[in-house]
C-alpha cells in the first residue's frame, strides 16, 4: 500500500500493481446521459449533477448529454439548459457536450455515442430522471483508488439510506435477471439492472457493446465479468417512479434483457478490433484444458526465476506458477490489465511491458534462469534479433523456451490474421536459435491433430478467425487429443525449441554453424 495526496488535500491509500495504468487522485470523470422524452425533469436531473463539485477526488468533470430523437419538447429543454450553464458556469471543472441522435435508436446507441467523447478515467451512466441521486456517485469513486476496481454497481438492494417502495413485481423481475446473469458470470451481484455502473473508461471502450436498447445492462455487466473484471458494489438511494410519472421500461424490456443474457453467456465477443488482435486471440483462450496440455509439455525445463513474454491474459501463467520470481509481460495493454489483476495473491508475480524486438524493455536489472515465449518469434520481423534480447537476459547456463508454428506449407489466412511473419522448419528454427548464439537442448512437436483442422480453417475455407464451438470441441477433447497426439502419422501444428545459454556463442553468434543432427530432429 501506498499513500497519494490530490491537489485537494485527499490522501488516497492504494495498492500497488491492481488496475493498467493506475488511476490516482484526483482523477477525472465523464457523465454519460442518454435523453428520450424528459421534457419535464431533464433539466431537475442534469442541475442535480453540480454536486459533483464538492468531490475532491475530482479534478475534472464530462458532461455528455445525448438527446435519442425525443418526440416532446425535450431538445427545447435541453437548450433552455445549456443557456443557463453558459450564463452561470458551475465551475472551471466542469465540461458538457450535447449532442442528438440522427435517429430513435434506444438507450445502447444512445450510450455508445457518448462513449466516442469520453475521455476521462472514470465513466458512468446517468438517467436523465430523478430516480438516481449522483451524490451517491461521491461514494464510488474512492474504490478506483483504493481497491483498484474495474467497476462500481450502486445497488438499490444493499441496505441504504432509503428506497421508494414501489412494483413487487418488477423488484421480483429484477432479482430473476440478476440471478441468471450471476450463473452465466459466476459472481454474486444484487442489482445488475442498476443505471449507476461506473467503469473505468479505458476498459469500457475496449468492449464492443451491441445492444441498442435496455440489453445493454445484461451485456455489459456479462462482458465485464468476461474480461475479469474487478467489480464491486455499493448501496445507493432509490426514487423509481410510477407508469403515470414517466417510467418507460415495461415487461418487453424484461424480456429482452432474458434474451440477451442467453445471448452473451454463449459469446467471446469482449474485446473490440485493434492493432492486437485481442479479439481473436481472447478466443483462443477459451480453451484451458489446451493451455494446460502445452504448460504440462513445457514445465520440466521451466526453472524458478522465469520471465514470460508475450503472457496474454496469463493462461499460461496460472499454469507454471508458483515460482520465487515470475515476470509476466506482453505489449497488450488490455492484456496487461488483466495481468496485473493476478498479482494481489501472488507476491512473486511482477507485470511489465516487454517488446521482444527491443532490449530496453526488458525488466531492468533482472536476470532470469528460464525465459518462456511462446507464440510470439513467429510475429516479430527479426526473430534473431529478438532471441538476442531474451539471451541476454538469462543466466549462464538459463534456458529458452521457444514454441513457433510448424510448417511454411500450412501458412494460410488464419497465419495472415494473427500477424504470422513465418512459419518454421525444424531446420529453421535450430538455425535461428544458434544466430542467437543458443544451443539446442531439445525439440519437441506438439499437436499433430490440430493440422487437420488449421489447414481446414486457414487453406480450404480460408476464414480469419475460429469459431467458437470449434474451440469448445478443442477444450472439450483436448484429453483424448493428449493420448493419441504421437501416434498420429501428422507433422505437429507447433514446435517447442529448449535453448540453452552457449558461453562459446556469445562473442560471435553470426558465425553460427549449420544446424546439427539431434535425435529430436529426427524424432
Amino acid at each position: 500500500m501506498h499513500e497519494t495526496r490530490g491537489e485537494y488535500g485527499a490522501v488516497i491509500q492504494s495498492r500497488e500493481g491492481t488496475s493498467w495504468p493506475p488511476i490516482v487522485a484526483p482523477t477525472s470523470l465523464s457523465v454519460l446521459v442518454p435523453v428520450y422524452n424528459e421534457q419535464y425533469l431533464v433539466e431537475a436531473s442534469l442541475a442535480r449533477l453540480e454536486v459533483l463539485a464538492e468531490s475532491p477526488l475530482l479534478r475534472r468533470v464530462k458532461i455528455i448529454v445525448v438527446d435519442d430523437r425525443s418526440t416532446d419538447q425535450t431538445p427545447a429543454s435541453l437548450l433552455r439548459f445549456r443557456r443557463r450553464i453558459e450564463e452561470e458556469p458551475w465551475g472551471s471543472q466542469f465540461e458538457w457536450i450535447f449532442l442528438c441522435q440522427e435517429r430513435n435508436q434506444g438507450k445502447g446507441a444512445a450510450l455508445r455515442t457518448a462513449l466516442e467523447h469520453a475521455d476521462t478515467e472514470l465513466a458512468v451512466v446517468h438517467d436523465a430522471d430523478l430516480e438516481y441521486n449522483p451524490r451517491d456517485l461521491l461514494k464510488m469513486i474512492p474504490l478506483f483508488l483504493q481497491e483498484g476496481a474495474d467497476a462500481v454497481f450502486g445497488s438499490r438492494f444493499l441496505a441504504s439510506e432509503y428506497k421508494r417502495v414501489l412494483f413487487f413485481r418488477h423488484t421480483l423481475g429484477n432479482w430473476l435477471l440478476t440471478l441468471l446473469c450471476n450463473i452465466v458470470c459466476d459472481l454474486n451481484l444484487t442489482d445488475m439492472e442498476t443505471c449507476y455502473k461506473m467503469v473505468r473508461t479505458d476498459l469500457l471502450k475496449s468492449i464492443p457493446l451491441e445492444s441498442s436498447n435496455f440489453s445493454i445492462e445484461p451485456e455489459l455487466t456479462i462482458k465485464l465479468a468476461k474480461r475479469a473484471a474487478r467489480i464491486f458494489e455499493v448501496p445507493i438511494s432509490y426514487a423509481g417512479r410510477t407508469y403515470q410519472e414517466g417510467k418507460k421500461i415495461t415487461w418487453k424490456d424484461g424480456v429482452r434483457a432474458l434474451g440477451s443474457i442467453l445471448k452473451f453467456a454463449t459469446s467471446d465477443r469482449i474485446y473490440v478490433a485493434d492493432q492486437y488482435e485481442s479479439e481473436i486471440l481472447g478466443r483462443l483462450h477459451r480453451a484451458p484444458r489446451f493451455t494446460r496440455w502445452m504448460a504440462d509439455e513445457v514445465r520440466p525445463y521451466v526453472g524458478d526465476r522465469v520471465l514470460e513474454i508475450g503472457a496474454g491474459t496469463g493462461n499460461m501463467t496460472v499454469n507454471l506458477v508458483p515460482r520465487s520470481v515470475y515476470w509476466a509481460s506482453d505489449v497488450n495493454p488490455l492484456y496487461l490489465e488483466t495481468l496485473q489483476k493476478l498479482r494481489p495473491t501472488r507476491p512473486y508475480l511482477h507485470v511489465s511491458f516487454t517488446d521482444g524486438t527491443s532490449a530496453d524493455s526488458f525488466p531492468a536489472g533482472q536476470s532470469f534462469d528460464t525465459v518462456v515465449c511462446l507464440n510470439v518469434v513467429e510475429h516479430l520481423p527479426d526473430d534473431v534479433a529478438a532471441l538476442r534480447n531474451i539471451r541476454s537476459v538469462l543466466e549462464e547456463d538459463g534456458r529458452a523456451i521457444i514454441l513457433v508454428p510448424n510448417g511454411p506449407r500450412m501458412y494460410g489466412t488464419l497465419d495472415q490474421v494473427l500477424g504470422h511473419h513465418r512459419r518454421y522448419t525444424r531446420e529453421q528454427l535450430i538455425a535461428v536459435g544458434q544466430q542467437a548464439g543458443f544451443l539446442l537442448e531439445v525439440l519437441l512437436p506438439f499437436n499433430r491433430i490440430g493440422v487437420l483442422a488449421w489447414l481446414f480453417n486457414g487453406r480450404v475455407l480460408r476464414r480469419k478467425t475460429f469459431g467458437l464451438w470449434q474451440i469448445k470441441i478443442l477444450n472439450l477433447l483436448t484429453p483424448v487429443f493428449r493420448r493419441l497426439d504421437r501416434w498420429v502419422p501428422l507433422p505437429p501444428l507447433s514446435l517447442i525449441a529448449v535453448f540453452r545459454k552457449d558461453r562459446s556463442r556469445a562473442a560471435h553468434p553470426e558465425q553460427a554453424a549449420a544446424p546439427a543432427t539431434c535425435q529430436e530432429l529426427a524424432s
